[in-house]
């Protein structure tokens, strides 16, 4: 599993003891993202690996970085891991993440994402969230609950199939674009996490307004190279989805409704 982390000394260490616990995970990766704090020595001391970026170079290049590591340790006479990417800030709450590893253990679903609850404090007007929203259902007829969600297991193949990742906070709106394009499933997989919410201060702003210039560059880049399903694909998967059920926008149609 993979934890990208920037100034995250408070928490790292709780959240990486608690992802030593879940089923599977034999090896735990925490990406620094060019820390000025202790970050990385609390994350070792914990029990993870720890790469460190000398300078910040942003959360889709420390997934990357982690992608890397990863494949690097990969046993020469096994299959390849599936990847699980978690925020640094869930502290113990990651322990959730146990349905999003079983869903994609099942062999049927290639990204599991978390659908978090309301998060005590969060900000916000929700315009990152639909401008996200919007852009993937345009692209792929999906409408997703949580489209901004980090929180993510997902299969080798469909990891290294969608690499190198949008830059920046657009990493997630332009993965789950790409993976459905080309045909991958997805399901959006509720769990209890946690996390430090961003606020209606100054520094909550700022963070959504990186956000969403990340975003919107992400999105307007696949919109221009017209990276997206067949309109007759995307139409018949889009009437045939429900909230929480996996989606494939090639899904060929069942018998029934065929008829």
């Amino acid at each position: 599993m993979i934890i990208p982390a920037h100034n995250e000394a408070r928490q790292i260490a709780h959240t990486v003891r608690a992802c030593r616990a879940l089923p599977g995970v034999d090896l735990l990766i925490v990406v620094d993202d060019g820390s000025d704090d202790n970050t990385q020595q609390h994350a070792r001391q914990a029990g993870a690996v720890v790469v460190r970026h000398s300078v910040v170079r942003g959360k889709a290049s420390a997934l990357e970085t982690g992608v890397k590591v990863a494949a690097m340790r990969d046993r020469a006479d096994g299959l390849p891991r599936h990847l699980l990417f978690l925020d640094a800030d869930l502290g113990e709450s990651a322990l959730e993440a146990t349905s999003l590893i079983a869903t994609v253990q099942s062999g049927k679903i290639d990204c599991a994402i978390a659908t978090l609850p309301k998060q005590k404090g969060a900000g916000g007007h929700g315009f990152v969230v639909n401008h996200a929203r919007k852009a993937i259902r345009r692209a792929t007829g999906w409408s997703p609950m949580a489209p901004l969600s980090g929180q993510r297991c997902i299969t080798r193949e469909a990891v290294n199939d969608i690499m190198p990742f949008a830059p920046g906070w657009g990493v997630e709106v332009a993965m789950t674009i790409d993976l459905l394009v080309k045909g991958y499933t997805v399901q959006e997989v509720p769990c209890d996490f946690t996390h430090r919410a961003t606020g209606n201060d100054l520094l909550g702003y700022l963070h959504r307004a990186d956000q969403y210039k990340d975003a919107l560059k992400a999105t307007t880049v696949r919109r221009l190279h017209r990276h997206r399903v067949p309109t007759k694909a995307r139409m018949h998967a889009a009437l045939n989805q429900t909230p929480g059920s996996p989606y494939n926008a090639y899904a060929k149609p069942t018998a029934d409704e065929q008829e």
